[in-house]
């Protein structure tokens, strides 16, 4: 059994992602801690309770960190919805947060556990930055990061240069990116194309049965929309699902290549930028497996998998 914590600004992929983790019979979720991002702290960690909920799953939540480090906050209500989760408004959940700040948590369970514990982001990482700050030897009690962010291609989604997850705060994606934390990037590209469910694909899986397929598919309704108006999608692209995809099973990733990754903090043009040195032209030694290609049949069999109640 692996042990996981997700850190997440809880949208409407987001939301899939935490369903496929914690119906993944190999993987133990410990914890969510929830960081501002896609939407507020708040309604992050209400969408995040809710799909645990949905799922039957009596999880720790912890909330952390509510802005970036140096910008101000830029939520994405333009993609998502206003309540992040396709304006379906959804119950409000009955369970609580924890008390201790997101932080705190991650870094005492880490402690505990040294080596045992598998993290996967899929927000901008101010909490995993701050984590590393506070205590610099999490980069050596996490047993591996799985971030969703950046793109190794230049293929922005926010701006031309840049993903939203590093974009919405890069200081703290390049604290993370230059830590000696062992990371594989997973970029938003890797959702694109033919890894994007086609209109068949949605309405199958939104009839698989299962109520959590349903709102899968429903809670993205709005991101489907936003991506085919405003970034020429043809489906629906799940770049967190992906993400998690590979974390659950590594053999998704089937193209990566250890490279050194930076970001760019400084430039107006390309400000969150994942610069990745595919050539290795700066001669730099790697700090990270950058995930250049996918299974997509993989990929989309056990999404299905996941959401399934079969």
């Amino acid at each position: 059994m692996r042990r996981m914590i997700i850190d997440t600004d809880t949208a409407s992929d987001d939301a899939v992602a935490i369903m496929m983790a914690v119906h993944s019979p190999h993987i133990s979720v410990e914890a969510l801690t929830i960081v501002a991002g896609n939407v507020s702290l708040r309604q992050a960690s209400i969408n995040a309770r809710y799909t645990l909920e949905l799922c039957e799953q009596d999880i720790p939540v912890y909330e952390g960190c509510d802005r970036p480090w140096l910008k101000a906050a830029s939520t994405a209500e333009w993609f998502h919805g206003e309540d992040g989760m396709g304006n379906m408004n959804y119950p409000a959940p009955k369970t609580c947060v924890k008390n201790t700040h997101a932080v705190t948590a991650l870094i005492e369970k880490c402690k505990h556990s040294p080596g045992d514990i598998e993290l996967v982001t899929l927000g901008p990482l101010t909490n995993i930055a701050t984590a590393l700050s506070m205590e610099p030897k999490l980069a050596q009690w996490i047993k591996h990061c799985y971030i969703m962010g950046g793109a190794a291609g230049t293929l922005g989604n926010v701006t031309p240069a840049a993903e939203y997850n590093i974009w919405c705060d890069p200081e703290a994606a390049q604290k993370v990116m230059n830590s000696g934390l062992p990371i594989t990037l997973l970029g938003w590209e890797l959702s694109c194309g033919e890894a994007a469910l086609s209109d068949k694909q949605m309405h199958e899986i939104a009839n698989l049965g299962s109520a959590r397929a349903r709102v899968a598919i429903d809670c993205n309704r709005s991101a489907v929309v936003a991506s085919r108006e405003l970034q020429a999608q043809t489906g629906m692209a799940l770049a967190d699902p992906v993400a998690m995809a590979v974390a659950i099973d590594p053999a998704i990733s089937v193209k990566q290549k250890r490279c050194f990754v930076d970001i760019e903090t400084q430039s107006t043009l390309t400000r969150g930028m994942s610069v990745v040195d595919l050539n290795n032209v700066l001669g730099k030694d790697p700090n990270a497996s950058v995930c250049l290609e996918i299974d997509v049949p993989r990929w989309k069999s056990l999404l299905r998998t996941c959401l399934s109640d079969e």
